[in-house]
């Protein structure tokens, strides 16, 4: 492509902001990133949140690798980033495949870890007033590692994007392709507007499969929600576990977070989460399509997590949860990305398939796209499903709407 060719990235989240920064550094002059709400960040995008895991621990060690590098920007790139990155420490839990090889990739990377084998060591790793459960566990605490802001982080890296000459336009969503001689040159919106592109870079996250749905993507990916809960701590009970590490349990799939500058504490479970249909297809249900019910969670999920939480902080697990979300992602089946040109369309490029672990590239996100393409691209065959979510005990549901959490829960 020449510099000067108009290119339109759908979607302002983490890889359509980062995609629309790395191509405006590689000197391209025509950047238009469209957004389908009318606020920036939009409140229910995924990459809208007080916080996400900033972690090198994978077992793939492709992934561990680009993380590591990642952080490095995170620490670094402090006239883009700001304070968005929080050095913490991850506390990785659970005896699994998953752990054991994702320690064995942090030691070949040299990065600072201690080893955890017994609950007594384990409980070294919070501040000494914190009430701790944590028994039968078994981990290690990889120091080069924490949380990103990432709402902040999101908004401070579009400003930049902004400032290198490129457009962000809100309230626009996107609803057709726009097509001559077999050829897509562009795409119309909710309004009639038509914009013009030599390239679409589709970054919708979990609207992609139902945004243009003659794609044909649902087969490789679909939308689907998850929880989390917030929790109100009071200035005293804050500063009690305010040094603690990220807590993230690969054999269940629980994780927490060091409370906010706020003094509130978020958790989830990466679960296989919730579907729903619309029109065949999951389709993200939330707080901008369903205002009076869009951030309940399930109440099963919710009994769970505070399960879960009691068995970690079980002084703060009695505590009501201050507030909930339904946080949709985009989950391909392998549990890997889906990037690079539409096998049919060369018009059309995905960058997508975040699959809840994507937050943190935020900093490298197309900084390798040839190697992106070559490991993720969009036919690829799949070989293997993610079974990360799965082996913890549940299963994807469809959303029951008679089964969300109220305030009186």
């Amino acid at each position: 492509m020449n510099p000067q060719d108009k290119i339109v990235i759908i979607g302002a989240g983490c890889f359509g902001i980062s995609t629309a920064y790395h191509l405006l550094k590689r000197g391209f002059e025509s950047i238009t990133v469209v957004e389908r709400s009318d606020e920036f960040p939009a409140k229910d995008a995924s990459s809208n949140d007080m916080n996400r895991i900033v972690r090198t621990s994978y077992l793939d060690p492709f992934y561990a690798k680009l993380a590591k590098e990642a952080i490095q920007s995170w620490k670094e790139d402090v006239d883009i980033w700001g304070d968005s990155y929080h050095e913490s420490g991850v506390l990785v839990l659970g005896v699994s495949k998953y752990t054991d090889e994702a320690y064995k990739n942090d030691v070949r990377q040299g990065l600072r870890l201690k080893k955890l084998e017994d609950p007594s060591i384990i409980r070294q790793c919070f501040p000494p007033d914190a009430v701790v459960s944590l028994e039968n566990s078994w981990g290690y605490l990889n120091y080069d590692g924490g949380w990103a802001d990432a709402g902040q982080a999101t908004s401070l890296l579009t400003k930049k994007v902004v400032s290198l000459g490129g457009k962000l336009i809100l309230g626009k969503r996107a609803t057709r392709l726009v097509r001559k001689d077999g050829i897509t040159q562009g795409i119309e919106c909710h309004d009639g507007t038509v914009i013009e592109s030599a390239l679409i870079i589709v970054a919708a996250g979990p609207w992609t499969p139902s945004i243009f749905p003659e794609l044909k993507r649902k087969s490789i990916s679909l939308a689907t929600g998850q929880g989390i809960a917030m929790v109100q701590l009071s200035q005293e009970e804050a500063d009690k576990y305010r040094e603690s590490p990220v807590v993230l349990n690969f054999a269940n799939g629980f994780y927490l977070f060091p409370p906010t500058d706020k003094n509130i504490v978020k958790l989830a479970i990466h679960a296989p989460g919730y579907t729903h249909t619309v029109d065949n297809i999951s389709t993200p249900r939330t707080v901008i399509t369903d205002p009076k019910d869009g951030l309940f969670i399930p109440r099963p999920y919710a009994q769970r997590l505070r399960t879960e939480f009691a068995n970690v902080y079980p002084e703060l697990a009695k505590k009501p949860f201050s507030n909930t979300r339904l946080c949709w992602y985009h989950d391909s089946t392998d549990g890997d990305w889906i990037i690079g040109r539409h096998p049919t369309d060369s018009a059309i490029l995905f960058a997508t398939g975040g699959s809840g672990h994507a937050f943190k590239f935020l900093p490298v996100h197309w900084s390798h796209y040839p190697e992106l393409v070559r490991k993720f691209a969009v036919d690829r065959e799949i070989t293997y499903n993610d079974t990360s979510r799965t082996d913890i005990g549940m299963v994807r549901e469809e959303l029951d709407l008679s089964q969300l959490c109220g305030p009186e829960n």
